[in-house]
């Protein structure tokens, strides 16, 4: 199975390709304006690092949130684009459960709990809380982060916090002596692959007319402040 895999719904713009069980070529950055200006170039680079004709994809699956809005919905988009043109399959895996599951693969003797955190802006992340075998103990949500939050997990082992948002709130989690911050962990899209390949296998595909990314929040427009604009 060809599977192309896009993460947007944070910060960081990646792609990946995937042959069977395998990621053989993937691109990711982290520069802003990353997903806009540099999405379809990578998709193409990676094709052709590949060696593999869109044609040639079996799925695309895609992060589905909740992230940056803006992010989800480029990503959502063009997978929805390639999906609709070729008709391929459309797979979507929760950005929180992609993380934790990605930790999971750099970490299988980790037997303790993981909390995956996407910066929200200010003090606000969206987290879950997952075991080894990724059951979800904290379900999603938008947390104003503050001491003690996470205590009644930390309290009962160790919990490992990782993600943009994870380094934000170091100095209010970190003092509890069950809390861990992975150096080594970064969101890739190749962190959808498990989960899209049993996706794939049990035929658990999304309508790609009408599938929507989890956005969580209801968006709130800003006024403007590109001059002209009003």
């Amino acid at each position: 199975m060809n599977i192309l895999l896009l993460e947007t719904a944070t910060a960081v713009c990646s792609v990946a390709l995937a042959q069977g069980e395998t990621v053989v070529a993937e691109r990711r950055s982290d520069a802003p304006n990353a997903h806009s200006s540099k999405l379809s170039v990578f998709i193409g680079e990676i094709l052709a690092e590949g060696g593999m004709k869109p044609s040639e994809l079996d799925a695309v699956c895609v992060s589905s949130g909740p992230g940056s809005y803006t992010g989800l919905r480029i990503g959502v988009s063009s997978a929805k684009g390639f999906c609709y043109a070729l008709g391929l399959p459309l797979l979507s895996v929760p950005t929180l459960r992609g993380m934790a599951t990605h930790f999971f693969a750099l970490h299988p003797d980790c037997r303790g709990l993981v909390c995956p955190m996407i910066d929200a802006r200010r003090m606000e992340c969206y987290t879950a809380i997952y075991s080894s075998s990724l059951e979800e103990l904290k379900p999603v949500g938008a947390d104003v982060v503050e001491e003690n939050l996470y205590d009644r997990w930390l309290d009962s082992g160790t919990v490992t916090f990782i993600g943009d948002g994870a380094e934000k709130t170091r100095q209010l989690l970190g003092g509890h002596p069950n809390a861990r911050y992975s150096s080594d962990f970064a969101i890739s899209a190749a962190g959808l692959l498990p989960a899209a390949l049993g996706k794939l296998a049990a035929g658990e595909c999304e309508d790609s007319a009408y599938f929507e990314p989890f956005y969580l929040k209801d968006f709130v427009a800003k006024k403007s402040v590109v001059r002209g604009l009003r």
